[in-house]
């Protein structure tokens, strides 16, 4: 039995064993994308692209607050985890071979991500998905994984996370 907790009226909290999800983890994957991507092809694409829209926004307001305290390692993990769930999204909505070859995965790569980025500026074409995907990569390498950016380098990202956001919801038919 898995325990629900509503956190919002669009979100739950599910509790498991710490342990599966430290395993998990260990092995370099998301638990919140594998329960994605198990749904992906089994149901309603508007489903999924849904569940990334409001990760993506969950995501957002993260990162806003770590901006807010100067948090740019955070903030740079949670801008970019907003632009990958764009980008999975647009790809699951616009069907681009990268969803067919993640599913095949049984997960998205970075080059898969990369190559979706390509596959949506030229199926919409609106660049702002191929450049937001670069400026994503560079923060999540050089904010994050590096801590090399301070928070006005990190913060300069934040207008182009939010645009592509905006596109995701205006794409998908959600707009705010």
């Amino acid at each position: 039995m898995v325990n629900l907790y509503p956190v919002s009226s669009s979100v739950v909290t599910i509790t498991l064993p710490r342990r599966l999800v430290e395993e998990v983890e260990s092995m370099g994957l998301d638990l919140i994308d594998i329960i994605v991507n198990a749904l992906s092809g089994n149901v309603d694409p508007s489903l999924t692209s849904e569940a990334r829209i409001v990760l993506a926004e969950r995501y957002l307001e993260e990162a806003r607050e770590y901006i807010a305290k100067g948090g740019a390692v955070q903030a740079s993990e949670k801008m970019y985890k907003v632009v990958e769930e764009c980008i999975k999204a647009l790809a699951e909505t616009l069907n681009t071979p990268e969803v067919q070859e993640a599913r095949k995965n049984g997960r998205w790569f970075t080059w898969l991500l990369g190559e979706a980025a390509k596959s949506i500026a030229d199926r919409l074409n609106e660049p702002v998905a191929l450049e937001t995907w670069a400026i994503a990569y560079d923060i999540h390498v050089w904010g994050f994984h590096e801590t090399k950016y301070n928070i006005g380098k990190v913060m300069a990202g934040l207008k182009y996370v939010e645009q592509l956001l905006n596109l995701t919801r205006q794409t998908l038919g959600h707009a705010k």
